[in-house]
């Protein structure tokens, strides 16, 4: 899982966060993401029925979408995860025993980390990726310093108040891609509107990279 998983961020390097979908509208929503070039797609199970939203998304999109898991905390999560069909656990935070337990699963793994300390023991763990959250108290310094210590091979993923227009400062700081949240999706929001921030995401992201 760790290689198709970093495959899919090297197609378009962003991890569309779908907190507080509904089942009803998950799949409006997972197909104008798709359709703007997204491949990684959590929702977090503060969502409602947040397993049938997986289920449903990851039958309808297939195996080229990840689809995952946010906010998980515990091991029996992991297990309904995977019945739902999802292949990739996001938490918030360095559960070295959770990363453990989604490795010997096979999902991929993004776990959530504030300080070195966390990012190394959450490799340790067998981290994919660390989802370095919440950037809104992480500027682009930090991260630099993050990734000096760490190197190239692990990905590093921001997460948390990414706009369109800051993924520039923290790409140059030594960003891999980023997980967005409320500036992609709000509850209610309209797949048009998804499909709208969506787009100016990879636009700003391609911009990025010229």
């Amino acid at each position: 899982m760790s290689e198709y998983f970093k495959e899919a961020l090297s197609v378009v390097p962003l991890v569309a966060i779908l907190r507080g979908i509904t089942p009803e509208e998950v799949i409006a929503v997972g197909d104008v993401l798709v359709a703007s070039g997204f491949r990684i797609i959590e929702v977090p199970l503060t969502s409602p029925d947040a397993m049938r939203s997986i289920s449903m998304l990851s039958d309808h999109l297939g195996p080229a979408t990840i689809v995952g898991a946010g906010t998980v905390r515990r091991v029996e999560q992991l297990d309904e995860l995977v019945a739902a069909g999802g292949t990739l656990m996001v938490t918030p935070h360095a559960d070295t025993k959770l990363i453990r337990a989604a490795v010997d699963r096979k999902l991929a793994t993004l776990p959530g980390v504030a300080t070195p300390t966390e990012a190394f023991a959450a490799i340790d763990a067998g981290a994919d990726a660390l989802k370095v959250f919440p950037t809104d108290i992480i500027p682009p310094s930090t991260l630099a310093a993050f990734r000096t210590v760490i190197g190239l091979d692990v990905p590093l993923i921001p997460t948390g108040g990414i706009q369109p227009e800051t993924m520039d400062r923290y790409l140059e700081a030594g960003a891999s891609g980023f997980g967005l949240g409320t500036a992609l999706y709000r509850p209610g929001d309209s797949a048009a509107h998804v499909q709208k921030m969506a787009r100016s995401f990879v636009t700003n992201l391609i911009a990025a990279y010229a």
